[in-house]
């Protein structure tokens, strides 16, 4: 038999090799900006087209490389990072694999510039799918100039599975903001088709956050420093009054490295326990310094996974300094009673160890009973005795019991019962008997009875299967997904103008996903005005949303979007209806009136499905009249 095991070709391993390393254009980008701050570039211009699809450039006044590091560089695993196993664990640079740009030249087409400061030419080498189809000298500036253009033109199948331009685009913006955050030194400009999208110059930290996710955020941040002989801790912690269900802006890094770590994510939100809502976070930038020989940055190719040697160790000094700057930043809710205007205690003798005088002694009798209308009463009681009064029934004479004349669904029980009694009250089931089509075991009998409200959070009503119980956030939120999608689908602008514009502000990783979704806002009643820089001016609302904040409620909505990542427009704008209705929903707790409730069950029988929400939750059920009598067996 022949031997049939045999070395796969450079440029085959190579593909394979991108399959890990080159996912999308975010990838490339990623990789190119990290090789330009090993290389030491102060100023790094990024350029995309098409969403980094048709090209990707990136420009760095780095020290570039000679004519035949430019072509060994291409080679797989080819570095001057490393030259031993041992370096792995003194690792101070952002690459070491040596596998980015051989994969990178396996999937697309790319042009190289690069030249060093002491030389007075520089080298032209350009590849196409692993293959060197050009080299030679070409004058240009001090640094590296790759552009890669045509990713995956040679696998078809990756090229086919890349999302959306809006969606490629969030994912390079946030590729480039984790390279931005942790190197302020670094100037940093992006441009997407043409457009500048951020120019961030070397600045400190701080103002280096600040220019990515903008102004507002300063006031939401507190310093965090801590130093020990294990590990060094910087960055800043969000205030608790600052939580948010949604865009959170939460970050790690170690040693000048992104990083994902959920065990020490859990060391900055158990500090926030009874801080802030359930379910809601709030935004850190944290900073590890450790020594390189305690992490294992070694684990994935993309090198956002890292390992701990004492992983235990520095997340209890994490959660130990989160708590301390929230403490020391009064930002922990301490008790405070309000002592103004009430009587000092009086104390019964002077403290051994006090210096001031001791207060007049105050008389008492341990056997006085201020129920016992025998017991000798205190001072102030007893004036009122001593003029004659031998009882406290007097005081409250020409006292009568006030009559109720609420709603009866939270009208109190008296000694008399109800005043008017909510199940002798009726409704005419007939006028409302079309809306109950095609839910007949749930339609109200004749002389039903009147819907009542338990705990502020559901209706129970009579219907001729039993009792059924609604839940009334649910059937608002159900009636008020309905209104907003035939909005949008009939391009209904009910929208409420405002006489003060708000102003609302995304992030550059926010605008592709704002800009895909700013037709169906539209639709749903937002009016916005681009006033440039990522800030936005709300001129006009949907219109039944009063008391909700416009700012926070569009926020929202854009990183739902974003979590969702709808590729069909359809399901873009049921993400978008739904999220509108759960904002704007009654909430848990509400108490209603009865033209309240008959409104929100009507309304709830007007719709198709009114037996569940659109994400599927349960919205009523029905208590059989059988099962009721059993219970009473």
């Amino acid at each position: 038999m022949s031997d049939v095991i045999r070395l796969l070709p450079d440029s085959v391993a190579n593909q394979i090799a991108a399959g890990e390393v080159i996912q999308r254009p975010a990838s490339v980008v990623k990789e190119l900006v990290e090789n330009a701050i090993d290389a030491g570039a102060v100023h790094i211009d990024v350029s995309v087209t098409d969403a980094g699809k048709t090209c990707v450039r990136v420009i760095d006044d780095g020290k570039g490389m000679s004519e035949t590091d430019a072509r060994m560089a291409f080679e797989r695993h080819a570095t001057s990072k490393i030259r031993e196993a041992s370096d792995l664990f003194s690792l101070h640079t952002m690459g070491f694999r040596g596998e980015a740009l051989a994969s990178i030249a396996a999937v697309a087409q790319v042009e190289l510039r690069t030249c060093q400061e002491e030389g007075q030419l520089g080298t032209l080498l350009e590849i196409s799918g692993s293959k060197v189809e050009n080299q030679e000298p070409v004058a240009c500036p001090k640094g590296c100039d790759f552009s890669v253009k045509n990713l995956f033109f040679n696998v078809p199948a990756r090229r086919k599975f890349l999302k959306s331009n809006q969606t490629e685009l969030s994912n390079i913006l946030t590729e480039f903001e984790r390279v931005a955050l942790v190197n302020p030194d670094v100037s940093f400009v992006l441009h997407h088709n043409g457009t500048e999208m951020l120019n961030l110059p070397a600045a400190g930290l701080r103002q280096r956050i600040m220019g990515v996710f903008g102004k507002k955020l300063n006031q939401e941040l507190l310093t965090l420093d801590v130093k020990t002989t294990m590990v060094k801790i910087s960055g800043f912690i969000g205030k608790p009054e600052f939580s948010r269900k949604k865009g959170a802006r939460q970050f790690f890094f170690v040693n000048g490295r992104y990083m994902r770590h959920p065990y020490f994510h859990k060391a900055v939100t158990d500090a926030y326990v009874n801080l802030i809502p359930m379910g809601e976070q709030v935004s850190y930038f944290i900073y590890f310094e450790v020594d390189p020989a305690n992490i294992d940055v070694n684990i994935h190719p993309t090198k956002t996974e890292i390992k701990f040697e004492n992983e235990q160790a520095v997340w209890q000094i994490l959660s130990a300094a989160v708590k301390e700057t929230l403490g020391r930043f009064n930002e922990v809710p301490s008790i405070d009673f309000d002592t103004e205007g009430m009587p000092d205690i009086p104390a019964f003798e002077q403290s051994p160890y006090s210096s001031a005088p001791a207060p007049p002694k105050t008389s008492f009798d341990p056997s006085y009973n201020p129920f016992n209308a025998s017991a000798v009463p205190p001072s102030s009681y007893s004036s009122y005795r001593a003029k004659g009064h031998s009882d406290w029934e007097p005081l409250f004479q020409g006292l009568e019991r006030e009559k109720y004349t609420g709603n009866a669904s939270s009208r109190p029980m008296t000694d008399e019962g109800w005043e008017t009694s909510f199940l002798e009250e009726n409704v005419n089931a007939e006028a409302h008997s079309d809306l109950y089509a095609g839910h007949e075991d749930e339609k109200p009998a004749e002389n039903s009875m009147h819907h009542f409200q338990y705990k502020g959070s559901f209706i129970l009503t009579s219907v001729k299967s039993g009792l059924m119980i609604i839940d009334q956030q649910r059937a608002h939120i159900r009636i008020l997904y309905d209104r907003y999608m035939e909005q949008i689908s009939s391009h209904k602008n009910a929208s409420q103008r405002v006489l003060f514009p708000d102003m609302v502000h995304f992030s550059p990783d926010e605008i592709p996903a704002l800009q895909e979704v700013m037709e169906d806002l539209s639709y749903l009643g937002f009016e916005l005005s681009d006033l440039g820089g990522g800030t936005y001016a709300i001129n006009g609302v949907p219109a039944g949303i009063e008391g909700l904040n416009p700012e926070k409620l569009l926020t929202d909505l854009v990183h739902t979007a974003i979590e969702k990542g709808c590729k069909v427009k359809e399901e873009v704008q049921s993400v978008l209806a739904l999220a509108l209705a759960k904002a704007a929903a009654i909430v848990p707790g509400q108490v209603l009136t009865n033209e309240e409730m008959d409104n929100l069950v009507d309304g709830l029988f007007a719709v198709s499905t009114p037996n569940y929400t659109p994400d599927g939750k349960t919205v009523l059920a029905v208590l059989k009249e059988e099962d009721i009598e059993k219970m009473f067996r």
